[in-house]
Protein backbone atom coordinates (compact mmCIF):
# COMPACT_ATOMS: atom_id res chain seq x y z
CA UNK A 1 0.00 0.00 0.00
CA UNK A 2 0.85 3.82 -0.71
CA UNK A 3 0.91 5.69 2.14
CA UNK A 4 0.53 9.27 1.70
CA UNK A 5 1.40 11.46 4.90
CA UNK A 6 0.07 15.32 4.74
CA UNK A 7 2.02 16.76 7.61
CA UNK A 8 1.14 20.56 8.43
CA UNK A 9 1.40 22.54 10.94
CA UNK A 10 -1.40 25.47 12.24
CA UNK A 11 -3.58 24.40 9.23
CA UNK A 12 -0.15 24.70 6.64
CA UNK A 13 0.68 22.08 4.48
CA UNK A 14 4.58 21.59 5.55
CA UNK A 15 5.64 18.67 3.88
CA UNK A 16 4.52 15.21 2.20
CA UNK A 17 5.97 11.85 2.42
CA UNK A 18 4.95 9.22 -0.25
CA UNK A 19 5.83 5.85 1.08
CA UNK A 20 5.58 1.92 0.23
CA UNK A 21 3.87 0.07 -2.48
CA UNK A 22 0.63 0.09 -4.26
CA UNK A 23 0.50 -3.56 -4.78
CA UNK A 24 -2.02 -3.55 -7.23
CA UNK A 25 0.38 -5.12 -9.83
CA UNK A 26 3.97 -6.27 -10.17
CA UNK A 27 6.47 -3.51 -10.06
CA UNK A 28 6.62 -1.85 -13.33
CA UNK A 29 3.19 -2.15 -14.36
CA UNK A 30 1.50 -1.15 -11.09
CA UNK A 31 -1.53 1.83 -12.89
CA UNK A 32 -2.17 2.98 -9.13
CA UNK A 33 2.00 3.64 -8.68
CA UNK A 34 2.15 5.29 -11.71
CA UNK A 35 -1.02 7.36 -11.58
CA UNK A 36 0.21 8.43 -8.14
CA UNK A 37 3.60 8.78 -9.69
CA UNK A 38 2.12 10.95 -12.52
CA UNK A 39 0.02 13.39 -9.91
CA UNK A 40 3.20 14.10 -7.97
CA UNK A 41 5.99 14.61 -10.61
CA UNK A 42 3.64 16.61 -12.63
CA UNK A 43 2.64 19.10 -9.48
CA UNK A 44 6.57 19.35 -8.06
CA UNK A 45 7.63 20.17 -11.66
CA UNK A 46 4.92 23.11 -12.03
CA UNK A 47 5.60 24.14 -8.70
CA UNK A 48 9.35 23.97 -9.25
CA UNK A 49 8.62 26.02 -12.83
CA UNK A 50 6.35 28.77 -11.24
CA UNK A 51 9.03 29.30 -7.74
CA UNK A 52 12.32 26.99 -7.76
CA UNK A 53 12.90 28.20 -4.52
CA UNK A 54 8.93 26.89 -3.26
CA UNK A 55 10.10 23.76 -2.37
CA UNK A 56 13.00 20.78 -2.02
CA UNK A 57 12.30 17.24 -2.18
CA UNK A 58 14.44 13.74 -1.75
CA UNK A 59 14.14 10.80 -3.48
CA UNK A 60 15.75 7.61 -1.58
CA UNK A 61 13.07 4.62 -0.67
CA UNK A 62 10.58 6.93 -0.15
CA UNK A 63 9.85 10.58 -1.57
CA UNK A 64 9.76 13.45 0.96
CA UNK A 65 8.28 17.13 -0.32
CA UNK A 66 9.21 20.10 2.10
CA UNK A 67 7.10 22.80 1.44
CA UNK A 68 9.51 25.69 1.86
CA UNK A 69 7.08 28.61 0.30
CA UNK A 70 3.69 29.53 -0.58
CA UNK A 71 1.53 31.91 -2.17
CA UNK A 72 -2.19 31.26 -3.73
CA UNK A 73 -0.86 29.64 -6.87
CA UNK A 74 1.49 27.54 -4.80
CA UNK A 75 -1.49 26.24 -2.15
CA UNK A 76 -3.57 25.53 -5.12
CA UNK A 77 -1.10 23.38 -6.53
CA UNK A 78 -0.56 21.20 -4.16
CA UNK A 79 -4.58 21.44 -3.12
CA UNK A 80 -5.08 19.83 -6.37
CA UNK A 81 -2.27 17.56 -6.14
CA UNK A 82 -4.34 16.06 -2.95
CA UNK A 83 -7.24 16.11 -4.29
CA UNK A 84 -6.03 14.43 -7.22
CA UNK A 85 -4.97 11.65 -4.83
CA UNK A 86 -7.87 11.76 -2.95
CA UNK A 87 -10.04 10.59 -5.96
CA UNK A 88 -7.61 7.65 -6.87
CA UNK A 89 -7.94 6.56 -3.34
CA UNK A 90 -11.00 6.42 -3.98
CA UNK A 91 -11.02 4.08 -6.65
CA UNK A 92 -8.51 2.04 -5.13
CA UNK A 93 -9.09 2.14 -1.36
CA UNK A 94 -7.14 -1.21 -0.98
CA UNK A 95 -4.01 0.68 -2.42
CA UNK A 96 -3.58 3.91 -0.99
CA UNK A 97 -4.30 5.39 2.40
CA UNK A 98 -3.62 9.03 2.74
CA UNK A 99 -3.45 10.75 6.68
CA UNK A 100 -3.00 13.52 8.25
CA UNK A 101 -0.15 14.57 10.75
CA UNK A 102 1.04 17.71 12.55
CA UNK A 103 4.58 18.68 11.28
CA UNK A 104 7.69 18.99 13.71
CA UNK A 105 10.82 20.40 12.22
Amino acid sequence: MITITIRKKDKEIKQLLFSGHALFADYGKDIVCAGVSSILITTVNAILKYDQDALEYTIKKDVLVNIKKTDKIINMLILNMIDLLKELHNDYPKNIMIREDEYSE
